[in-house]
């Protein structure tokens, strides 16, 4: 069992005790019932209630198993006097399946199950009220099992998932300040030595010869220039990722997160403000399958259309609703400075998923664009 088991809110933890109901049927209903029928229910219900509570702190797997166990023991021995104490042991299945490893949850409840069947049969609670309630927990209590299994091991899923998220986002944080690290120790470890070499030399030659030292303080400059420009550079490519980097990491994060991915890009000649405008839409696109599409598939296409580049992602997931607020308004502009447009939409034939399409014209389309608009503006 996790250190962590995935746990109900706290208002559904009352709800579910209106199901201890069932306590009440026999003595509700049958001719023949005495004061000892209701104290029975007062005390199974008493007994009950501090294991119930108590399954919700357990964190390991020997004491949940020590609560089920109790709550079957205590479903068997009610079962002698009120066959409404069947009721624990759906409880006892639900507190398996959300605490337990799929595995050892499914052997618990069908231990369970087994014990309901056993309860059926020696009861000594005569009819109907023997079938009235172990009936119903016979039926309920692998399907709560099943139930709580599945959405505990989903909810899992997705803790796992997150963790997963933050760890590459971390590593890749570490990853990129190492890059730039070594970036800007390669970029600037010559260039300051020979800044301070030349400075000391024109410091040197300011009165001997003031016409050399003036061209060593004007090389300075120039190579101070060329330090920056370097320097920006290297900035540049650390905070915008060149298309190739992202479809990689594009196809590692759908990965991560189940999603089976195809990816096909052909070669395309983009301006750098293009490549990294089409990067970050990819990126956002991505971000979006990962995180709201609920996907099995997704491919991403970048292809050359005459004289437009067009990126496709397509996803298989629950449609285009609420991606109007996960970034597609940034996508938009960002695009649509480089005079290209952004289509999100449902595949064709009708199928399930969403297409976003990403369109900005190659390099001589876009310069020939701003000469013919230069040309008839006013």
């Amino acid at each position: 069992m996790s250190k962590s088991p995935p746990q109900p809110s706290r208002s559904m933890r009352y709800v579910w005790l209106v199901y201890l109901g069932t306590l009440f049927y026999q003595p509700v209903f049958e001719p023949s019932v005495g004061a000892w029928d209701w104290l029975a229910v007062a005390v199974l219900i008493a007994l009950f209630l501090p294991i119930y509570t108590a399954s919700f702190r357990a964190r390991d797997d020997r004491r949940t198993l020590i609560l089920v166990a109790a709550l079957g023991a205590l479903a068997f021995a009610g079962s002698l006097v009120n066959s409404g104490a069947s009721v624990f042991v759906i409880y006892a299945s639900a507190i398996a399946g959300r605490a337990f490893r799929p595995r050892r949850a499914v052997a618990v409840v069908a231990v369970l199950v087994g014990l309901v069947a056993a309860m059926a049969v020696i009861s000594p609670v005569p009819m109907p009220w023997r079938l009235a309630a172990l009936g119903p927990a016979l039926f309920f209590t692998p399907v709560v099992g099943a139930t709580t299994i599945f959405d505990a091991e989903r909810d899992r899923a997705r803790r796992r998932l997150r963790r997963a998220d933050e760890e590459i986002e971390r590593l890749a944080t570490i990853a990129e300040r190492e890059r730039i690290a070594r970036d800007l120790h390669d970029l600037l470890g010559h260039t300051l030595s020979v800044i301070v070499l030349k400075s000391e030399l024109a410091a040197r030659l300011v009165r001997a010869d003031p016409d050399r030292a003036t061209a060593e303080v004007n090389d300075i400059q120039k190579i101070g220039r060329e330090a920056l420009g370097e320097v920006r550079a290297a900035v540049t490519g650390y905070r915008a990722r060149g298309l190739d980097a992202e479809l990689d990491g594009a196809r590692v994060a759908l990965e991560a997160a189940g999603v089976g991915v195809e990816v096909r890009a052909d070669p395309t000649d983009l301006r750098p403000e293009q490549e990294s405008a089409l990067a970050m839409a990819l990126r956002e696109a991505v971000t979006n399958v990962v995180r709201h599409a609920d996907a099995e598939r997704a491919s991403i296409s970048i292809t050359t259309v005459g004289s437009e580049v067009r990126l496709t992602v397509t996803d298989d997931g629950r449609g285009s609703s609420g991606l109007a607020g996960s970034g597609l308004t940034g996508m938009r502009e960002r695009i649509a400075a480089l005079g290209g447009q952004v289509e999100v939409g449902a595949p064709t034939g009708g199928e399930h998923g969403t297409v976003v399409e990403v369109t900005l014209p190659l390099a001589g389309a876009a310069d020939d664009g701003r000469r013919a608009e230069e040309v008839s503006g006013p």
